[in-house]
């Protein structure tokens, strides 16, 4: 039964409307008679709506005419009801037919890069890396030798330990997992310094190997020998050692800025303009005038690339244009006003670079200069940190100190 409603869809059928006092002997007859009726659904009991092939429904227009009921078509279907449908549109049946060529085409190309870094992480100009390897966008997917590129990438960035290139569909998927910058590990047996990493005022010392250089409230600077890698016997004389110790200090971390009181801020009126635009690979056609109504604003674009499937890209892409308006307005702080606002910037841009914001003793905000034009600030802050750092004794160094 299946096997004949699909054959019947093949070949075409109808949705007639059958009404009449004898529904239920025309249901009959086209039974006794192998008339193949479905999807039948009863109206008031005088009205019928059923399926039915086209041949039969020539036999079923015979048996309505005899049992007096009236029969009308309401809908088509089938694939040659499709043929003649389209018969009278030749011009978009020959481009339908055109768009499906040019997208079995366009299979055979990429279309899209998908760059994805381990853990979402930052890679400064990347794509241009990737495409200055060999893959970029419009080439040719049996042209991409992904090995080839991968080597390239590798032996150009130095901050990336793994690559990977898929290609799906016309998408080419690029996978990266960025190289950690671990600190130079220096072996046990070989020779070291502890020196400084950042300049403060030491705190804490304790060599347990090696011989101290400074002491408690010395001013260190930056890659000065704290704890020296040698150490002094009554009968052995001076010899090299691997130095150990802890150091810490205050270390102080300074801004300076300047406010003006009297200021121009750019600000949003909340009026927006959306015009699109269409890109075919390289070539764009605008649907808009390129001079926006507003005399300022700030543009936002975003580009969506059309696609089939999940990794089946197309050449086409639509680009969303934003402008959204701006006004300029004057803005006049009072001296207290401008202090508040520039301290807590200063504040925020220092305690990102703090590591460990628990180890902050002080921090101090003075106003260096004061008038009627601006306001100049300086925030300081004290932390107690860590400043030791193995730094290997080379030979050279070694050497000039045997012979002093």
């Amino acid at each position: 039964m299946l096997l004949k409603i699909l054959l019947k869809y093949i070949l075409g059928y109808v949705r007639i409307t059958v009404e009449g006092y004898y529904i239920e002997r025309f249901i009959n007859i086209c039974t006794t008679s192998k008339i193949l009726i479905w999807n039948l659904k009863r109206e008031k009991g005088v009205k019928l709506h059923l399926n039915i092939g086209i041949n039969d429904f020539f036999k079923a227009v015979k048996v309505a005419k005899k049992l007096k009921c009236r029969i009308k078509i309401t809908k088509k279907r089938g694939i040659p009801f499709l043929i003649n449908k389209y018969k009278k549109r030749k011009i978009f049946f020959i481009t339908l037919i055109i768009i499906v060529i040019l997208i079995g085409v366009s299979t055979n190309f990429v279309w899209n890069i998908n760059i994805e870094v381990e853990d979402n992480l930052e890679l400064q100009n990347i794509e241009q890396d990737i495409k200055e390897a060999g893959l970029e966008v419009g080439m040719l997917k049996k042209n991409v030798d992904t090995q080839e590129i991968i080597n390239k990438i590798r032996l150009d960035r130095s901050d990336i330990s793994w690559v990977g290139i898929e290609l799906k569909g016309t998408n080419a998927i690029v996978k990266i997992v960025k190289a950690t910058e671990a600190p130079e590990i220096i072996d046990e047996k070989d020779y070291s310094n502890i020196v400084a990493k950042k300049s403060g005022t030491i705190t804490k010392i304790i060599a347990q190997n090696g011989t101290a250089q400074v002491k408690i409230g010395d001013e260190v600077e930056e890659g000065q020998i704290l704890i020296q890698g040698t150490m002094e016997g009554k009968y052995t004389g001076t010899r090299y050692v691997h130095s150990l110790g802890e150091v810490e200090a205050i270390v102080k971390y300074s801004k300076t800025k300047r406010i003006y009181l009297k200021t121009v801020e750019k600000v949003t009126t909340g009026e927006k303009e959306t015009k699109y635009r269409i890109k075919i690979n390289n070539f764009q056609i605008n649907f808009y005038k390129t001079i926006s109504k507003f005399k300022i604003y700030d543009t936002i674009e975003e580009e969506k690339k059309f696609k089939i499937f999940s990794n089946l890209y197309l050449p086409i892409s639509v680009i969303k244009i934003t402008n959204e308006e701006l006004e300029k307005n004057s803005k006049q702080y009072t001296v207290e006003e401008a202090t508040e606002k520039l301290t807590k910037q200063l504040e925020e841009q220092i305690e990102a670079e703090i590591e460990n914001k628990e180890n902050i003793l002080d921090k101090k905000a003075n106003i260096i200069e004061s008038n009627e034009q601006y306001v100049e600030i300086s925030v300081t802050y004290e932390v107690i940190e860590n400043i030791g750092m193995q730094e290997k004794i080379n030979e050279i160094q070694q050497q000039t100190e045997d012979i002093q």
